[in-house]
């Protein structure tokens, strides 16, 4: 009788990662060896043993002592389907954007596999280290992060995974991104309200664009006003706790005192709470205070009068993350930025400053 001849569970263990690099389950790096090690059901040291034979011939490369190995593209198979991580800026809004609906079901269409992350950047504070153990707790060949900080995009530049950056402050980081010019609309949009006779706007934006410093869009309504002479505060640039109580408490503290006769409102699902807070002390608008909107929401398409807001192409996001998945899917390297104008459109929520 022959003798048959069993793998050992090292040989097994090779033989698993090769089938996996070359039939594109992984693309560009490897999972850890405590991940493998979970999954395949066997010691790590037996998984580092693997790894380094496959190291030896060139399939992996290394990247260094607590970095993930990188798949050759040599011995990639230029794989259909990417396994594409989304990690929002907040769950409660991200999620129910027309754009980025679209954006998702286009990738599976496509035929990669989407997901959005369990916590978003605010449920993680923006901490690095919190984002960190999530990713690693995540199995993801790439990743699309919305509105991140300058230092969270910096820290997903830094690895090996490509990423697509929507919003936030990606500018000059080696990863494809995408985001509106939004800076001429605010100052547009500012100008109007001056022109108006308003000396005491308000705009509400989450802590993110704000600090540890203003982004451009901010730091352009920033310039207007101090150009016509206003001196920019906590005021005019308020500070809250970001949640339901905490933003109902700063539009009380906004009102007690000197109201605002104007503001500038971050996000859709704030301009609707604050329509309803000045709905129940009887406040009108345009004609206690006037109100913009950062974005032109779906919502608003019935109101009467018309809302004014700051409007952007979303189609160029759609196209531009259709083919980083594609260009990425076939082991090339995706850097592009794209820049979408935006525009102020006046309406019929701004009128002349109240005079007491």
């Amino acid at each position: 009788m022959q003798q048959a001849n069993f793998l050992t569970i090292t040989e097994q263990v090779i033989e698993h990662l090769r089938v996996g690099i070359s039939s594109g389950r992984w693309t560009q790096t490897l999972p850890g060896r405590n991940q493998l090690a979970k999954e395949l059901g066997v010691n790590p040291k037996t998984i580092e043993a693997a790894i380094q034979i496959l190291q030896q011939s060139g399939m992996i490369l290394s990247q260094g002592a607590g970095r993930k190995r990188l798949i050759n593209p040599k011995h990639s198979h230029s794989p259909r389907a990417m396994r594409i991580a989304i990690l929002n800026f907040d769950h409660t809004t991200d999620r129910n954007i027309d754009y980025m609906v679209e954006c998702f079901h286009s990738l599976i269409e496509a035929g990669h596999s989407a997901y959005y992350t369990a916590r978003s950047l605010t449920d993680l504070r923006f901490d690095v280290r919190k984002i960190a153990r999530m990713v690693e707790e995540n199995t993801a060949d790439a990743w699309i992060i919305l509105g991140g900080t300058r230092d969270v995009l910096q820290w997903f530049a830094d690895r090996a995974e490509p990423c697509f950056a929507i919003f936030g402050e990606h500018t000059g980081l080696p990863m494809a991104s995408f985001g509106p010019n939004k800076a001429p609309a605010f100052s547009a949009a500012t100008k109007t309200l001056l022109d108006y006779g308003h000396q005491r706007i308000v705009l509400l934006c989450r802590r993110a664009r704000r600090q540890p410093m203003v982004n451009r869009s901010v730091g352009a309504f920033v310039d207007e006003i101090q150009q016509a002479g206003i001196s920019c505060g906590d005021y005019n640039l308020p500070d809250w706790e970001e949640n339901n109580a905490g933003f109902q408490r700063c539009l009380a503290s906004l009102f007690r005192l000197t109201p605002p006769t104007a503001m500038i409102v971050d996000e859709a699902s704030y301009l609707i709470a604050t329509f309803q807070f000045l709905l129940r002390r009887g406040i009108t608008v345009p004609g206690d205070v006037s109100l913009v909107c950062t974005d032109d929401d779906p919502c608003f398409t019935n109101c009467e009068p018309a809302i004014a807001s700051i409007s952007w192409e979303t189609e160029p996001l759609k196209q531009g993350i259709l083919q980083w998945a594609n260009n990425i899917s076939r082991g090339k390297t995706d850097h592009r930025s794209i820049t979408t104008p935006a525009t102020f459109i006046n309406g019929g929520t701004i009128g002349p400053a109240k005079t007491r």
